[in-house]
């Protein structure tokens, strides 16, 4: 029972850390509520996000912020045509005593800032695909295993396509998120600027350190889901892919590659962190529905009749939905 009530007690501590979170990353990031939300479900659930938005939206701000309120170490890894794998995990160099020696890359921090990922060719991409799905890397015959935790949050600008390298889908998948950062309001925009143009600068205060974010990490994968979540959240993925008995005609018109069974396990896990943040201690309907957007929207692969007619991805889960 004592357990049972630890557990409890860990439960509406997550609820607690995940409100001061967000109050200390409102402190330098005014607006993008759902973003920052999106941002911290994807640490919490173990997951990397991929947040795609025109420049100058704040989105290397914020991975910066939320690093600096996790207490976590932080890199920004700016993509180039022509950054090499090396200058991403590191390389071998001859040390002084004529021994082999290798130095750690940018990406051997808790954090990494993939900025506009899609400027760099695909073998350097695949160079941090390794990273973010072993959670290692491997340089001239030995692993190195990278900090715990680890989370990759890419940008990725949606225009200027000329000289870019669209990541393919098997890299897209290994995202948990697919996160659009828009415009802010008029209103959001009068207090950016007002904050952003005076002499005084807001500062931020780590509130969680490492072993707290492993220790709610863990919770995530306590958390109990009833059956019918976990066949609606399955359910919800099967309906996304043409051809197959389950697939609407919003599907089987505009859709020629559905989700795989990546996009049921993250469906789940941000449910559970969806609930945890709402002080429930288990997911329901209404928490996979909150997060089937940004986990579908990079795994559906419309056809050329849905471009041509200008059918976006958002449409098609609403449909779904």
């Amino acid at each position: 029972m004592s357990n049972a009530n630890n557990e409890i007690r860990t439960a509406e501590q997550f609820g607690t850390d995940h409100e001061r979170l967000k109050r200390e990353v409102a402190k330098v990031i005014i607006g993008q509520d759902e973003v920052v939300e999106q941002v911290l479900m994807g640490i919490f659930a173990k997951g990397h996000c991929l947040l795609v938005g025109v420049p100058g939206l704040a989105k290397t701000l914020l991975v910066n912020t939320v690093a600096k309120a996790l207490g976590l170490t932080f890199n920004r890894i700016q993509f180039t045509p022509d950054l090499m794998p090396s200058d991403i995990i590191g390389s071998e160099v001859l040390d002084q005593d004529r021994r082999f020696k290798f130095i750690k890359g940018p990406v051997f921090a808790n954090i990494i800032l993939a900025d506009e990922i899609n400027r760099t060719p695909p073998k350097t991409q695949a160079a941090l695909l390794e990273a973010m799905q072993e959670r290692m890397v491997t340089a001239a015959g030995q692993t190195h295993p990278l900090p715990d935790p680890f989370f990759v949050l890419a940008t990725q600008n949606p225009i200027e396509q000329e000289g870019t390298y669209p990541l393919p889908e098997a890299q897209l998948d290994r995202f948990m998120f697919n996160i659009w950062v828009d415009y802010p309001t008029y209103e959001e925009e009068l207090a950016v600027v007002k904050a952003t143009t005076g002499h005084l600068q807001a500062s931020v205060e780590p509130v969680l350190s490492s072993a707290e974010i492993i220790a709610h990490q863990a919770l995530v994968r306590k958390v109990p889901v009833t059956d019918n979540v976990m066949e609606y959240a399955v359910k919800l993925v099967a309906r996304t892919r043409p051809g197959r008995g389950m697939a609407p005609q919003v599907v089987t018109d505009n859709v020629s590659w559905g989700a795989g069974p990546r996009a049921s396990q993250y469906l789940v896990l941000g449910a559970k962190v969806h609930a945890l943040a709402k002080g429930r201690f288990s997911p329901d309907i209404a928490d996979v529905q909150a997060v089937a957007l940004p986990i579908l929207r990079h795994r559906l692969v419309r056809n050329y009749k849905a471009e041509a007619e200008g059918m976006t991805v958002e449409r098609i889960v609403a449909g779904i939905l």
